[in-house]
């Protein structure tokens, strides 16, 4: 039975001698197309994304740099809302929003589900309909769910009993009605990292169809003042690759819908499937097309339907990694390099960039695994095994665990890495006060500032000092 090491996984045994599905690559210079964003492309060893060679880029824009293409972006999120057309599409802002996002989304069609004030304030200020915004959430403060009633949030989807009772309270103090879902968990583990899966039991998200915590919740919301029952919502994970892990889950929500329409005699018109949906960080990971996903979910949703009697739902799905995802990627400047000895005679570079862990904290918190490529220029050296580390201080500060680069990378050199996207900005920290990097838009030849780099000043700002 393996047991963690006490000064982390990156000393484990087996460690150093890399992932088994990590192969050398018979061009280090080339670029693994399913990786990156559609317009990414290389020329003489100079990675162009949307048309901007990234070595411009880091000129006009500094490094490190995450680098959003606005065309691959809108693709896959029309892609999404042109496969589930009979769905609603809810962009999960979580994964990455600010207010260009927001409005792209809002042009396209789509639907955005926050999970806070704070993005709730980016959907308000992007003006984005707000009947088409969905709240989570699993501790909605009551500031929180009287500005989504006073907005005129289309539904807000609620977590506890006690925030039944808060809502209740702020529709009546406002005299508003608002839609509601009634997230449930489905006693469903995903295949994705613990913290990351979200139909099992014992986690914080949801009531338990299985306790009979679902159906109450159900019951009371019925008979809370202001709130109108729209359905239930399942979320079973992230990451998630194919549909056959929502087929349980739908099967076990969807019976607790006819359930309710029996017992309570109420026919709820939504169900919310949930979705994350996995997108390919490395070689190993091959994700489902938005068409192969609606033909897979609806089968299941008909199936189920048809064997319980009853009419489908209208229903709803919350892609957002799947979508922003690949569309980004970050550019680092390369510090550092230092050789160090495997076992075996073996040896791996130590690529030190200026960025790290503030700017992608996934590795360090999931274990999750990333690629890089020489960004800058090409090489004629052979691939060696390399681990691209930040500069934080911090032996855990790793941004790609392992990837094979050119043996002759060198202070001065772009690396890039792709499938950041997702979370890497949303969950960025000013740990060892690290100014989070910007996200710049590249689109058609020319860049465009969508979140301006931190300065030392904004560091600064909420830093009252000590008077005498």
């Amino acid at each position: 039975m393996p047991t963690a090491h006490p000064s982390g996984w990156a000393h484990a045994d087996g460690a150093l001698r890399g992932p088994h599905w990590l192969r050398e690559p018979a061009d280090a210079n080339a670029l693994v197309d399913h990786l990156w964003s559609r317009t990414a492309t290389k020329t003489d060893g100079v990675l162009s994304v949307g048309g901007v060679p990234l070595p411009e880029l880091v000129r006009e824009h500094g490094s490190p740099a995450y680098v959003l293409d606005e065309d691959d972006f809108r693709a896959r999120a029309r892609a999404f809302r042109d496969a589930f057309s009979d769905y609603d599409v809810y962009y999960a802002g979580k994964a990455f929003l600010c207010t260009t996002v927001a409005r792209w989304l809002a042009e396209d069609g789509l639907s955005l589900d926050v999970c806070s004030g704070g993005e709730l304030a980016v959907a308000e200020r992007a003006g984005f309909p707000m009947e088409r915004v969905g709240f989570h959430g699993n501790n909605k403060t009551l500031g929180e769910l009287e500005r989504a009633v006073e907005l005129g949030v289309g539904r807000v989807i609620v977590d506890s009993f006690d925030e039944i009772e808060r809502l209740a309270a702020a529709t009546t103090e406002l005299g508003r009605t608002t839609g509601v879902l009634v997230r449930v968990t489905a006693g469903v583990e995903a295949h994705t990292h613990e913290y990351i899966a979200t139909a099992h039991e014992d986690q914080k998200f949801g009531f338990s169809i299985a306790s009979g915590d679902a159906f109450e919740a159900v019951r009371r919301v019925l008979a809370a003042p202001g709130l109108r029952l729209l359905g239930l919502h399942s979320h079973i994970g992230s990451q998630i690759f194919d549909t056959s892990g929502f087929e349980v889950a739908a099967r076990r929500v969807l019976a607790l819908h006819a359930r309710i329409a029996t017992e309570l005699d109420v026919v709820m018109p939504e169900m919310d499937l949930g979705g994350g949906f996995g997108i390919a960080y490395t070689t190993q990971d091959d994700p489902s097309d938005p068409d192969t996903l609606a033909r897979g979910m609806s089968e299941i949703v008909a199936h189920e339907c048809r064997a319980l009697g009853i009419e489908r739902p209208r229903l709803s799905i919350e892609p957002g990694r799947a979508i922003v995802g690949p569309s980004m990627c970050t550019v680092y400047e390369v510090g550092t390099v230092k050789e160090v000895a495997l076992d075996g005679g073996a040896r791996r570079s130590y690529v030190s960039v200026d960025g790290g862990m503030s700017d992608n904290i996934r590795t360090a918190l999931y274990d999750a695994d990333y690629s890089a490529t020489l960004a800058s220029r090409t090489s004629g050296s052979p691939a060696t095994l390399a681990r691209v580390v930040g500069k934080h201080c911090e032996a855990g500060d790793i941004v790609v665990k392992d990837e094979f680069l050119p043996g002759d990378v060198r202070p001065g050199d772009l690396v890039a890495v792709p499938g950041t996207g997702a979370y890497c900005r949303s969950m960025a920290s000013n740990y060892n006060h690290a100014l989070r990097p910007p996200v710049i838009g590249v689109r058609d030849g020319k860049t465009f500032t969508v979140l301006r780099r931190e300065t030392e000043a904004d560091l600064l700002a909420t830093d009252v000092g000590v008077t005498s």
